[in-house]
């Protein structure tokens, strides 16, 4: 059966750097699924790459269209920012195996919708106070820095992502992300279990 591997994690854990290096994994051959977001692009991001950066009139026209998988809405200090997955023909699991980011929530509802033994969870983990320089630094270098956001979303973190609810979900394997190369092994080593391929991939 393929699968389809969800990079979860708090706020500058260092998800999207280690999603890119599964991505291009050439051996682990996964093939990314770009989710949307009504949020305003980031400097540095590009459309269609992180996400597909699209209007709220055009989530409630998939909504209405039943292609929504699963949907999010925050309401941030800029307005309500909505994160969804789309039935675009982007996933078939007779064919590939798959990897997306995403949020505790969202892994939930997109194992509801294929089931759970295609649907399996990569948990990164990095101490708060780490997060948080790494949270600053990376706010910093954007053109119109936005500071209360990013205390809002470290603290909606310490909510969402509860001991209460990983165990809820059933996640118990945590990928500490403090040595890049070493928690890039770990998961490669791991996701060839599931994929019974050689562990030794570039």
């Amino acid at each position: 059966m393929s699968k389809i591997f969800v990079v979860v994690g708090k706020s500058a854990t260092g998800k999207d750097t280690i999603f890119k290096a599964l991505r291009e994994n050439r051996q682990l051959n996964l093939k990314s699924v770009v989710t949307y977001t009504t949020r305003p692009i980031r400097e540095g991001e590009t459309e269609g790459m992180e996400y597909f950066f699209v209007s709220r009139e055009r989530l409630q026209e998939l909504q209405e269209s039943n292609k929504v998988i699963e949907h999010r809405a925050y309401k941030t200090v800029h307005g309500i920012w909505d994160y969804f997955t789309v039935d675009d023909g982007q996933i078939d699991l007779n064919t590939s195996n798959y990897i997306l980011i995403g949020t505790l929530e969202s892994f939930e509802q997109i194992r509801n919708y294929y089931g759970e033994k295609a649907v399996i969870p990569l948990y990164i983990q990095v101490e708060d106070g780490i997060r948080l320089e790494r949270a600053l630094h990376r706010e910093k270098q954007q053109k119109s820095p936005k500071y209360a956001e990013l205390c809002r979303r470290y603290l909606a973190d310490e909510k969402d992502f509860s001991e209460k609810n990983l165990k809820k979900l059933g996640i118990y394997k945590r990928y500490e992300n403090h040595d890049f190369d070493q928690c890039l092994s770990e998961i490669i080593r791991d996701m060839g279990e599931n994929l019974s391929i050689d562990e030794n991939v570039d």
